[in-house]
């Protein structure tokens, strides 16, 4: 029998839309840019990039002029590739990988669905799906305002929102980088970071003298002197030691009894596995 090759992870592509924005009823979205990274699960690095202009079939639908510095113009995208000219690419990219981006699922994979729908061709499919604004609103919290890219961006000294595809994938997962980084030391170090830590100033060491075990108390900040006896530093007293054990069983019942540790673990399998 031969061995089973490992099963390799599926890839993660952050994308993102630039479209135009319906300001009567009736009025529909216009793509007008596409842009995306490839990203190593593993290691959460870019290992590469797409991005192209779109040319809408209803230029007059794009406004003149943009509200924004580098926002998209008609004269921008009057001479880009009709999306029938780079669906083969987008379906490519997006096809068969887990698809990830800020509010991608009630947005941006709308209107992939919609663009390869009005050209009669199947939208490309994921494997699975990482909705940075739905997993940041459960598990980082409105801490940084709204939620919005912009404003994490802000939070986190990342700079402005440019509203551009590439740029703004980009920005995502940097946000994403960031608020994992913060839940990280949250969770290890919770006593600290809800500002209940005590540092004691005594601190209870043990030693071994004649087979016997001899307890010392240190005022000093420095080491205790070693001796040729075997010694280690006790950090908790026999007290402490039963209000942790204690803290940690009720902090495991409270886990088993959480749906919402449930449902971000659910949400960010794909990505943190």
């Amino acid at each position: 029998m031969e061995a089973s090759s490992p099963v390799s992870t599926p890839e993660i592509v952050f994308f993102d839309l630039e479209t135009t924005v319906p300001n009567k009823g009736g009025q529909r979205f216009w793509v007008l840019e596409f842009g995306a990274i490839i990203v190593c699960p593993r290691k959460l690095v870019e290992l590469d990039s797409y991005s192209t202009l779109i040319r809408p079939k209803d230029l007059s639908a794009v406004a003149l002029k943009s509200g924004r510095c580098d926002g998209i113009t008609r004269e921008a995208v009057a001479n880009a590739p009709a999306f029938e000219e780079v669906a083969d690419k987008i379906f490519t990219i997006l096809n068969g990988r887990i698809w990830a981006g800020h509010n991608i699922q009630r947005f941006d994979c709308v209107r992939i669905k919609e663009a390869f729908a009005e050209i009669g061709r199947p939208a490309p499919m994921p494997v699975g799906m990482f909705d940075s604004l739905g997993v940041l609103t459960e598990t980082f919290g409105r801490r940084a305002g709204n939620m919005k890219m912009a404003t994490l961006a802000t939070y986190f000294g990342l700079g402005q929102q440019k509203h551009r595809s590439l740029e703004d994938v980009r920005m995502n997962l940097e946000v994403l980088k960031h608020c994992a980084a913060v839940l990280f030391v949250e969770s290890s170090l919770p006593s600290v970071m809800n500002g209940k830590w005590h540092n004691p100033s005594t601190m209870v060491t043990r030693s071994r003298s004649n087979g016997k075990l001899v307890f010392r108390e240190e005022n000093s900040r420095k080491s205790p002197p070693t001796t040729l006896g075997y010694r280690r530093t006790v950090p908790y007293t026999r007290g402490r030691v039963g209000e942790m054990t204690e803290g940690v069983r009720k902090l495991l019942c409270k886990a088993q009894e959480t749906k919402s540790l449930n449902n971000m673990l659910k949400h960010s399998h794909s990505l943190f596995r």
